[in-house]
Parts: structure tokens; sequence; C-alpha cells
């Protein structure tokens, strides 16, 4: 994986990460702060809010699935964005809507966390049809293994027929904002549960439309993104997570 940018702009991505995240630092509690942004025409982080059967996960604390990672990695991935790119974004709150939530068509990319255990009603699934066929864009992370034949039935049952299609490094988004350039299978962070894989699902099923919805298949980029300032996970691995999720965001924007 690589950027194009020549060093100077790669020491100033260095320099913003470190600074981005420093800010970001005390943003550390589910109950911190009101977890919905009134529309004012910036982006806003939009984590999408699910039953799980009483569910709970967390590496250090217990927390609905939905919530895994929450609320540090929205803040940090906001913080990144605002600080690398020419998008205007809300960088010190963040959303949490619910699939059949009206707001949630004011927000062009969705994000949810362990699709493996999401299980929506009737008016959630037809809450995320319309949302994508109204040109917003979800991006479906941190699951592994068996996990991603929930998210297949799951997504059949809002919009038949769809399929999700294995992407490689030539589709467009690996190149919005920053060349990535390969696609390492052994990359991700759940690479003990098996290969990675972009998994991606295109209007009319064909890949040269506009795609929809990306799945990262065994891994886990919002773990990456929370703790990108602890030295708890690797340097090159959060890069990377934040340059995936700056590419994601650069292309539901301008597609």
């Amino acid at each position: 994986m690589s950027s194009a940018w020549p060093e100077r702009r790669r020491r100033a991505w260095r320099s913003a990460l470190v600074a981005a995240l420093a800010m970001a630092a005390s943003a550390t509690s589910i109950g911190a702060r009101d977890p919905r942004v009134e529309y004012d025409g910036r982006l806003a982080f939009t984590r999408i809010q699910y039953g799980a059967q009483g569910l709970t996960s967390g590496r250090f604390r217990r927390e609905p699935t939905w919530a895994h990672d929450f609320p540090r990695a929205d803040f940090h991935f906001l913080k990144i964005l605002g600080e690398l790119t020419y998008v205007k974004a809300v960088v010190d709150e963040g959303n949490v809507l619910r699939l059949d939530d009206q707001e949630l068509g004011n927000f062009p990319v969705a994000y949810m966390s362990e699709p493996g255990f999401w299980q929506p009603s009737d008016s959630e699934v037809e809450g995320l049809r319309s949302y994508l066929q109204k040109g917003g864009f979800i991006i479906f992370d941190d699951f592994r293994g068996n996990h991603v034949d929930n998210l297949i039935d799951q997504m059949r049952r809002v919009m038949p027929g769809a399929r999700f299609q294995k992407l490689d490094a030539t589709h467009p988004i690996f190149h919005s904002f920053f060349e990535i350039s390969t696609l390492d299978p052994r990359s991700g962070y759940y690479a003990d549960a098996g290969d990675t894989e972009w998994l991606g699902i295109f209007e009319d099923n064909d890949p040269r439309k506009r795609l929809i919805a990306i799945a990262n298949n065994n891994h886990d980029l919002g773990e990456l993104w929370e703790f990108s300032d602890t030295g708890y996970v690797p340097v090159d691995l959060s890069n990377q997570a934040y340059q995936f999720g700056v590419n994601y965001v650069i292309y539901a924007l301008t597609h």
C-alpha cells in the first residue's frame, strides 16, 4: 500500500495525525455528549444503532455490538478527515441513528460495527433500502469468520437480488484520495480468522455503476482508529485504516 504524495506531504500527514488525535483524546465514553447532530450542511460521522438480542462486545468494556469502538473511533476519524481533506466535517460530535430514522437521509455516509449480530426490523430494512436508493453509502466494519453470512442474509432483505462482490485494488474507491495500490489479504485486524476481503454491493449488481456498500471482512478499521493514539496497535496499521476510511468517504461524496 502506498501514497502518491511526495515526502513533504507525508510529513504533513504524520504531523496532522499526532495533532488531531491529541485534540480528540478527551472523547472517551458513550455518554460524554448527545449522540445526535443537527444537520447544518457539514458531514457528521453517522453510526448505525441496531438491536442485537442483548449481545455485548468490547475489549476493555461491555457495550452493545453497534457501539464497539464508540465514540473514540468516530472522533479520531473525523479529526483526521478534517485535517487532511477539504471536507467540512463535524469534528467534535457524532450521530447515532437507527436505519428507520428520517434524519439518516441528511448524512451521505453511514457506518455499522459488527454486522454479524445485526437483526434489523422490517422498518429498518425499508429505511436502509430507501437510504441506498437515494444516494446513501454504508460501511460495514468489524466482523470476522462466518459473521459475513448474517450480513449477506440481512442485505438480501434490504436489496433483494443484490449480491456482494469481491473488490480488487483497481476499483476507484481505493484511489479516491490516497493511492492504495495493493490489498493484502493478510493485513486485516482479524487475519487469524481468514483472509481479509473488501466486499461491495453495486447498483444493479453492475461494477460499472455506483458502489453503494462496502464491507471489510476479517478486518476492523474502527479498532485501529480507536486505539491509534495509545501505542496499543501498530502505527502502520492504524495509518492504513485511516487511508481506507478517508477513501471511502471521498468516494461516497463524489459518486
